[in-house]
């Protein structure tokens, strides 16, 4: 049997073999049969196209967080033939706005009357009430919907991630891009109809888009802890009897200073897979003792390339784990049917430099044109100039790696974005802020070790009448929480190396010794 070849299709084949004999959605209390989450959807999908005039809308903002709402939605967008844009509705309003400005929205979707204010854009809000309301027909026919004909070459979604010019770039994803991501990752982990995976990740993180399908493709059920559950690991994953755990690295460090990862602490575990940011050693070995009988994985990739393009799965035996030079694990090798090219300072392909990848999960490009220069190469020497993006060109990650073993190590970045606890950060996005603020004649923002061992921002500033707390609620307006710096020091000078540019490592040590 060929794969599906649009999203909404690889649940919509779970839900036509499992009906009502499996659960596809745990949310508390909130139990739904692969039948029930396909009713849901397909009703909210016509109220989706009746609020839009009775046409299929093009883009959809789904503003909604850990709800039925979010995942019925998630489905009723695709259903309805659109493209789901997701929206955090505890992102600051304004941010909101330019991303349903940016994505050109027809329609926003809530699961809350309040989310959704001053968008510019119909609301339509589907909470509690009106999903029972939904829920309560059971027993009469789903509107009929008109053909969405959504083709490989739609997009599927469009993640918002942090932009270094001081807005948020769009990341469209077609459903070619997708269905190549499920086809590869989907049966690795052995998902069937009794497998329990959690969702950890927020919507407009792409590692939900693994979650959700790679969950419903097996017939397996999503469970959905609420976001406080997650700084609990151990107890969330034993309370919810999860088979399969997919987060962030940090995740382990907050298990591991509660004192629960204990040896054996993680019974229920089949599958462990981390992604999003760097996996130290360390913290492998002990999320193993204390999942034993659980396999131990490693994703990586941009959002550009469908979520992850590389994968490295640890051996069984613990004395044939890997060493590396910083101490991480590696980050595996490119799925099979991707290209892979490494390219020193000089331009020259190497075994180590910076990682260019093309293939069938590479995007077709930003939103807005003007966030691909510089970011793709036809060849190994040759900036791609031409318009539109053709199959041949390779995608700049912009992370350096080097290839040990047979294995990819990650060595860092090229240039200033981070990783905090999974989320992509441009410095520069938060650097253009503050420029932007009265006073502030010069900007710049750190990633420094907080006395946990995770990196947390902070920021300095040059120029007259700076007030800091008066620049962190104006960031506070824009940008969401985990953007925000920690500290936002005021200085007459930020130091300069000899060329006349600002120095990080003079900066980093001042602001060392001003804590």
């Amino acid at each position: 049997m060929s794969d599906p070849q649009n999203l909404y299709a690889w649940f919509a084949r779970s839900a036509a073999a499992y009906g009502d004999e499996c659960t596809a959605l745990e949310i508390g209390d909130d139990r739904l049969s692969y039948g029930a989450l396909r009713d849901l959807a397909e009703r909210l999908a016509g109220r989706l196209v009746a609020a839009a005039g009775g046409t299929p809308p093009r883009r959809v903002g789904l503003l909604a967080s850990r709800s039925v709402t979010a995942y019925a939605g998630y489905l009723a967008v695709l259903r309805a033939g659109a493209t789901v844009v997701p929206l955090n509705p505890e992102h600051p309003s304004a941010r909101t706005r330019d991303i349903v400005e940016a994505a050109g929205l027809e329609l926003v979707l809530a699961d809350a009357p309040a989310a959704g204010a001053d968008l510019g854009v119909p609301v339509l809000v589907a909470g509690p009430e009106e999903l029972a309301a939904l829920a309560a027909l059971v027993d009469e026919p789903v509107p009929e919907l008109p053909d969405a004909r959504t083709g490989p070459d739609d997009i599927a979604y469009i993640i918002f991630t942090s932009g270094s010019t001081g807005a948020p770039k769009g990341v469209p994803i077609l459903h070619r891009n997708i269905c190549a991501y499920l086809g590869q990752v989907a049966p690795r982990y052995d998902i069937e109809p009794g497998s329990r995976l959690s969702q950890s990740f927020e919507l407009t993180f792409d590692g939900s888009v693994h979650d959700l399908f790679v969950a419903w493709a097996g017939g397996g059920t999503l469970v959905v802890p609420m976001r406080s559950q997650l700084l609990s690991p151990v107890k969330t994953i034993n309370s919810l009897r999860l088979t399969h755990w997919f987060s962030v690295p940090s995740l382990i460090s907050f298990a591991s200073r509660l004192g629960t990862l204990e040896p054996g602490s993680l019974p229920t575990l089949r599958w462990s897979i981390f992604g999003g940011e760097p996996l130290t050693l360390a913290a492998a070995r002990e999320w193993r003792a204390a999942a034993p009988d659980s396999r131990l994985e490693v994703l990586y990739g941009p959002t550009e390339l469908t979520i992850s393009c590389t994968a490295y799965r640890f051996p069984d035996d613990l004395a044939d784990w890997p060493k590396t030079p910083n101490g991480t694990a590696p980050i595996g090798t490119c799925y099979p049917f991707l290209d892979l090219l490494l390219l020193d300072a000089d331009d020259r392909p190497s075994d180590s430099g910076e990682l260019y990848v093309r293939g069938p999960l590479r995007f077709p490009g930003y939103l807005d044109p003007a966030n691909n220069a510089g970011r793709f190469l036809t060849s190994a020497q040759h900036p791609a100039t031409e318009e539109p993006l053709t199959d041949r060109h390779w995608y700049r990650t912009g992370d350096r790696v080097a290839m040990r073993d047979g294995h990819l190590v990650h060595l860092g970045r090229t240039d200033h974005q981070v990783k905090i606890r999974g989320h992509r950060i441009e410095l520069g996005e938060i650097e253009a802020m503050l420029r932007q603020q009265p006073g502030v004649r010069d900007a710049i923002v750190l990633a420094v070790p907080a006395s946990d061992g995770e990196p947390e921002l902070e920021a300095a500033v040059s120029g007259t009448g700076c007030v800091p707390d008066r620049l962190y609620s104006a960031l506070g307006d824009r940008l969401p929480p985990y953007m925000l710096p920690r500290r936002i020091a005021v200085l007459d000078q930020l130091p300069l190396n000899p060329n006349g540019k600002i120095d990080r490592r003079a900066l980093l040590a001042e602001l060392g010794r001003s804590r």
